[in-house]
């Protein structure tokens, strides 16, 4: 039996033309914690919108990232 796993990265989707950077603010998860596919994992603060960030497949969360964190959207 395999107990081969793989990493996949959460992407950021693109929340405007301007904006280059935002915030990490929140994790609705948390590390180690199983997640669904459309589960709500984080959300992303910049100067203009608040966005919620969702799975897109099923599997275990690694936190790698700090709250507070100012990441590349």
């Amino acid at each position: 039996m395999s107990t081969a796993t793989t990493s996949l990265p959460i992407r950021v989707p693109s929340v405007g033309e301007s904006i280059t950077s935002g915030v990490l603010g929140s994790w609705k998860k948390k590390d180690g914690e199983i997640v669904s596919s459309g589960d709500a994992l984080f959300e992303i603060e910049t100067d203009k919108v608040t966005s919620e960030v969702f799975a897109e497949t099923d599997g275990t969360l690694e936190i790698l990232i700090a709250e507070g964190t100012e990441v590349k959207v």
